[in-house]
């Protein structure tokens, strides 16, 4: 019978009991395969900088604080796929007319995630993991929630093959925190599978109604 996340979960946690792939094999793993990645697609990285560069006239990269494993911050590096345009106040434009046709095919092609394997090399990310969120929602998330914590956040995720940004935030974190109760070699080897299935297909860029996923402002109740 297929696993999935339901609403029964939301107020109850059930603590795992992980096996040695979770507590060991699984970190060597991502040293092995962030390196290969690294290696492998050096080339495209190298165009993607170059070509970034030229599109977003000047610094390719996107560096953002995250928080990590038991909410500790890091720097997530991506490649930008918006500009820096900003109103007659000075204010950042709204992400949709920042977001360029170059970044949407980034997006679309997950390929602006790339320089994520080097925060997994690091350690701040696992391949697979609930993904890392922006720090200020860190006090917004309920005892249940904050559990998506317990485990490094990933590369790709059991809720990125799910519905990735058109499904809602409560039942995001639903679908997280069944992993952190679920992390095993058979279901991270499953959703890696999945994940270039729905990359190929480019399903779930976009939330169903913004260009980006709305912001999290809290789960009511």
């Amino acid at each position: 019978m297929k696993k999935k996340a339901n609403t029964e979960q939301q107020n109850k946690f059930v603590e795992p009991r992980y096996g040695l792939y979770a507590k060991y094999v699984k970190r060597y793993l991502d040293v092995f395969v962030s390196l290969i990645g690294l290696l492998v697609l050096s080339p495209v990285l190298l165009l993607l900088i170059i070509f970034g560069t030229i599109e977003m006239k000047g610094n390719p990269f996107f560096t953002q604080k995250r928080p990590g494993k038991d909410g500790k911050i890091f720097n997530l590096i991506k490649f930008r796929t918006m500009t820096n345009e900003k109103d007659k106040e000075g204010n950042l434009l709204p992400d949709e007319q920042r977001l360029t046709t170059y970044g949407k095919f980034l997006r679309s092609t997950s390929l602006d995630e790339l320089p994520e394997l080097w925060n997994i090399l690091k350690g701040d990310l696992s391949l697979i993991g609930p993904r890392p969120l922006l720090v200020k929602y860190l006090p917004l998330y309920n005892s249940f929630q904050r559990h998506r914590h317990d485990v490094r956040p990933g590369l790709t995720g059991y809720a990125q093959v799910h519905g990735r940004n058109q499904v809602s935030w409560e039942k995001k974190f639903e679908m997280d925190v069944w992993y952190v109760q679920h992390v095993t070699f058979l279901e991270d080897l499953k959703i890696l599978f999945e994940t270039v299935a729905v990359v190929l297909k480019r399903e779930g860029i976009s939330s169903e109604t913004s260009m980006t996923m709305e912001e999290f402002k809290g789960t009511a109740g």
